[in-house]
């Protein structure tokens, strides 16, 4: 079975996403790392959020500038700059903009978000 791998994504627009949905941090895993000529990632979202009255689950992840890769990302010291897309009407549609990481649990992490 393919390594799911973990990761977090900080959205930064639209600038009140954090007020909409009550959270810019948002948690989940994909397995499209796998193959290198994936250019979009689907993320799949540990918890979804409400966005205009839809629930919000999957997100498809594709490098904000041109002639980026997602495979950047391993390379980023403070994450890698995405254009994120919701699924809407059977096709999808890009609303926000963010930062992706890769996530790396720790056992003692605080839960007080004092953690680096």
């Amino acid at each position: 079975m393919t390594q799911h791998l973990k990761l977090r994504i900080h959205v930064s627009e639209p600038f009140d996403f954090e007020r909409i949905s009550g959270t810019a941090e948002l948690k989940g895993w994909t397995v499209d790392h796998h193959d290198p000529e994936n250019e979009d990632w689907e993320v799949h979202l540990e918890q979804g959020f409400d966005f205009h009255e839809r629930r919000i689950g999957r997100l498809l992840a594709s490098p904000r500038y041109v002639g980026e890769h997602m495979g950047r990302m391993f390379d980023a010291i403070a994450g890698f700059p995405v254009r994120l897309a919701h699924r809407d009407d059977g096709s999808w549609h890009y609303a926000f903009t963010g930062m992706i990481s890769q996530r790396h649990e720790r056992a003692d992490e605080p839960v007080n978000g004092t953690s680096i």
